[in-house]
């Protein structure tokens, strides 16, 4: 257990990048540096440009690396202060730039985190493929990663709100403060770098371990070679449907998190003190999920736990918002008590259902690294979690680019104070953020229904490498 925690509080660090750009940092260009949404939106997909190529190569050059302190752990070492600086960079640019340059300035900075973040996100993922190799061992060991990366979202957002973004006469929202930026970022880099230290230092004793039990390729990296084991990997069918339910899936919540500190000040009427409550329900939703996750896919198997729990939280996310598009006559005013106290359950709901969502994901990503060991013979747990991760990090990235695009669609005043912004621009937020967004989620559901490996197919997968290894020993 103390190697497991300490391996999911290094999620810690990829959650704050994460918050850092999906609730702050669009809203930073485009409201404070009078950014367009669209030129923010073009530098963001330059950066997702890069992760393409950074994603993979980091995955194939981790499960080819050999070293004494084994195939990962180098690559989440020393990823953690490019990735600190580079961050605070990304939220400090120089003062007085012209709109192009701050779009250059955010391209550049945000390909440099991103980067630095893959160098530590896809070892990391792959190394928990690693050290839990029983079946719900896995889910158990992904469990409590998404438990710290949703409880880093958990404290760093209102510790963000309150300490450094407080709601002033001058700025109403606080996150129009341009100057608590800076110790802000600071603050942030190093409770990343500090994630990333105890992370190394509580796994570190089982490298001897995964170095004798792995059977790793002597082959040199390259380039040729790693686009070939990218395309060998997706002719598995089970990571095709994965990778693409994925896809579509995850979009609807990072277009939700783009949105947000829009809707929070200008559709739900809130302040930074109000929101800061939100994690309350999160909190609590957090210590449920982290017991259900290994208790549902014990009782129904991975896959019916990934689509019931998806499903649920569609409905969820878009029930209030639905409710307050059509002015429901009893549903609370914005800005009141009682909203608030429906955020705070619905954030609660959310929380409880989204960590077994993406848990489970993660755990059937790793069962199908040894479906693709039995069918090539060899580990590939860095390229599968490299595609993987791409595929979260894409959609992420694209709805950031269309949360981008679309704010300058409905036309979105920059620098607007709260209740500034015209209704019909507010209910397009809503709608937009909402049941719009919804199709693409229920097309990544029908992808997860023709997933094919259940607990009886990976059972045999085992049964097959362990006669496999047995005869390798014998001869």
């Amino acid at each position: 257990m103390p190697t497991m925690l300490a391996y999911g509080f290094g999620q810690v660090a990829e959650s704050i990048k994460n918050q850092g750009f999906n609730v702050f940092l669009l809203f930073y260009y485009n409201q404070v540096l009078q950014v367009s949404a669209t030129g923010s939106a073009i530098a963001l997909a330059i950066a997702l440009i890069f992760d393409a190529v950074t994603d993979p190569v980091a995955g194939s050059l981790s499960d080819k690396l050999h070293s004494r302190w084994g195939r990962r752990h180098p690559f989440i070492l020393f990823s953690a202060v490019p990735l600190a600086i580079s961050f605070y960079l990304l939220f400090n640019p120089p003062v007085g730039l012209s709109e192009f340059t701050y779009v250059i300035w955010l391209a550049v900075f945000a390909i440099l985190v991103r980067g630095s973040l893959t160098f530590y996100h896809v070892p990391h993922l792959a190394l928990g493929a690693e050290m839990a190799r029983d079946y719900d061992q896995r889910s158990t060991m992904y469990a409590l990663s998404t438990f710290f990366g949703f409880m880093g979202a958990v404290v760093f957002i209102p510790i963000s709100y309150r300490v450094f973004f407080p709601t002033t006469e001058a700025f109403n929202p606080g996150l129009l403060n341009q100057d608590a930026y800076s110790s802000w970022a600071i603050f942030a880099g190093a409770t990343m770098i500090f994630a990333v230290l105890v992370c190394v230092i509580g796994t570190r004793h089982e490298i001897p371990r995964l170095r004798r039990a792995q059977n790793i390729s002597v082959d040199r990296f390259s380039m040729f070679r790693m686009f070939g084991e990218v395309k060998e990997v997706f002719k598995n069918h089970s990571f095709f449907v994965l990778f693409f339910g994925m896809v579509l899936s995850v979009f609807i919540l990072s277009v939700e998190a783009v949105f947000n500190p829009f809707m929070g000040f200008h559709f739900w009427g809130m302040t930074t003190e109000q929101l800061a409550y939100i994690p309350v329900g999160m909190l609590v939703g957090l210590v449920f999920s982290v017991v259900l996750v290994p208790v549902l896919t014990r009782r129904f198997d991975k896959k019916p736990t990934l689509i019931g729990c998806a499903a649920l939280t569609i409905v969820n996310i878009n029930t209030p918002i639905v409710l307050t598009l059509f002015d429901v006559s009893w549903f609370p005013e914005p800005g009141s008590a009682g909203l608030l106290l429906v955020l705070i359950i619905s954030s609660g709901v959310t929380t409880l259902l989204a960590p077994i969502v993406f848990a489970t994901l993660n755990s059937m990503f790793g069962d199908i690294a040894d479906e693709h060991e039995l069918d090539v013979g060899e580990r590939r747990e860095g390229v599968i979690f490299a595609a993987r991760s791409f595929a979260n990090k894409a959609s992420a990235s694209i709805g950031l680019v269309a949360g981008g695009i679309l704010l300058d669609f409905i036309a979105f005043p920059k620098g607007a104070l709260m209740g500034s912004v015209p209704a019909e621009i507010v209910w397009q937020l809503g709608f937009i953020a909402g049941p719009a967004t919804s199709v693409f989620t229920l097309g990544g559901l029908a992808l997860y229904v023709r997933y094919r490996i259940d607990r009886k197919r990976h059972a045999a997968i085992m049964q097959s490498l362990s006669a496999r290894s047995a005869e390798g020993d014998r001869t």
